[in-house]
């Protein structure tokens, strides 16, 4: 097939170089002219692991090019993804001017049938919106289809060539033929793609990431009354995990989930609901427990140090909001690193993949370590805040010679209690036994 991308954001990007990996010639389209060269000389934009392989590969087979010329993408395309940025605005809703910017773009260029994709996360009702962006400036039939991602940023790659399910919101036998024909390769092994209504299929993405967010933080509420009363947050979190009515994941406490997904889903499913006159508690308190939890390190640091950490200098070891990306955005270190510093204390950082993009925000607010024990020079105490695979077992001899203080703070749980009673550590991490050489 003819594929069009619109945005080579992470989604569209992913989602492109996927589709041409079988078979299916795609050109994706951006108005950034500088990313678009460096796509063109092979340069992939975004880190994710296994991208970079397929990128280059289809590019060498010449299956997978990139333009910013819109009407050269969208002539022969049989399908348009649009994956465009749906930024929350002010008030939590999503911000929709790109997507129904580029349909009406879209609909004065085509001159025959095309199938609009939303790949983009949006709000109940967007695919009638843009089905009228369509209807108002060509009289060519189109259909408009939602078809929400569910990409995990570390795994992407596998979430889109195995995906768990494929949602795909429309009433048109036609465009259902379409795209049952472009995603059967995807799906060999049985799992299902799952034809819904538009509505249906929009509100599925949020209501999916909206429920793993509330999982996240039940979780993180649980750990934080297991150190009020004694009690291990791992034995708690094996001890439901079993049930499989429960299931084993998203049940890891921490400091609180963030990214590009989570924080913006849970909004504008929020505000949707207010729109429709709904009070939507739960997700409320969600959002409202998160904000607490991204700092609740901090929190324990100012009271090892009584309050007053003017002065002090800690390591953070982490940046990214999850392992294996290097996407920063509502990352709890970010609310740490202001935290630290508000309260007069200095702060290095190291991160694998992630110090250019903090650096690109904060600046020389802190030091950058070029690696994970350069940060740990002069530092008081050492600071986890993602849990990288560098991070799981170091070596900590090294760590003993140059953090000052025996003390770590660790808001994901990566050691082994009794590991760091043997070593002497004062060792605080989430919902676990606090321990004190």
């Amino acid at each position: 097939m003819k594929i069009a991308v619109i945005g080579t954001g992470y989604v569209g990007l992913v989602t492109g170089t996927c589709l041409a990996e079988t078979g299916n010639d795609v050109i994706c389209v951006d108005i950034n002219e500088t990313k678009v060269k460096k796509m063109q000389n092979g340069e992939v934009p975004i880190y994710e692991p296994g991208l970079d392989l397929l990128f280059h590969r289809n590019i060498a087979q010449g299956r997978l090019t990139f333009t910013t010329n819109l009407a050269d993408a969208v002539k022969d395309a049989q399908i348009i993804f649009m994956a465009l940025p749906t930024p929350p605005g002010g008030d939590g809703a999503a911000d929709l001017s790109y997507i129904l910017g580029a349909a009406k773009d879209i609909s004065k260029l085509i001159t025959e049938y095309k199938v609009i994709v939303n790949k983009s996360t949006v709000p109940v009702g967007t695919a009638d919106k843009v089905k009228a962006v369509f209807q108002e400036h060509t009289s060519i039939e189109v259909d408009v289809v939602s078809n929400p991602e569910f990409l995990r940023e570390g795994v992407a790659v596998d979430d889109f060539m195995k995906p768990d399910r494929v949602v795909l919101g429309t009433k048109s036998e036609r465009a259902k033929k379409l795209m049952a024909e472009l995603y059967g390769p995807y799906v060999r092994q049985g799992n299902p793609i799952l034809f819904m209504d538009e509505r249906s299929s929009e509100l599925t993405k949020y209501a999916a990431n909206s429920f793993l967010a509330t999982k996240i933080t039940f979780m993180n509420e649980v750990a934080n009354l297991c150190e009020l009363v004694g009690a291990d947050v791992d034995a708690v979190r094996k001890g439901i995990g079993s049930d499989e009515r429960i299931g084993k994941r998203f049940l890891f406490p921490g400091v609180g989930y963030g990214g590009s997904c989570f924080p913006k889903d849970v909004q504008a499913l929020v505000k949707s609901s207010d729109d429709y006159e709904y009070d939507f508690q739960i997700l409320k308190s969600v959002m409202e427990v998160n904000e607490r939890q991204k700092t609740i390190l901090v929190d324990k640091v100012l009271k090892y140090y009584k309050n007053d950490i003017k002065g002090k200098h800690f390591a953070l070891w982490g940046l990214a909001f999850k392992p294996e990306t290097d996407d920063i955005r509502e990352a709890p270190a970010l609310y740490i690193i202001n935290a630290l510093i508000e309260n007069g204390a200095t702060v290095t950082v190291f991160d694998p993949e992630a110090m250019e993009n903090v650096a690109g925000i904060i600046g020389d607010k802190v030091k950058y370590a070029k690696n994970q024990y350069e940060a740990l020079v002069d530092a008081d105490a050492l600071l986890i805040a993602t849990e990288w695979s560098v991070f799981r077992n170091p070596d900590f001899e090294k760590i003993d010679k140059v953090l000052k203080n025996k003390v770590i703070f660790d808001g994901r749980n990566l050691y082994d209690l009794q590991k760091m009673i043997d070593l002497g550590y004062y060792y605080n991490s989430i919902g676990r036994k606090l321990l004190t050489p």
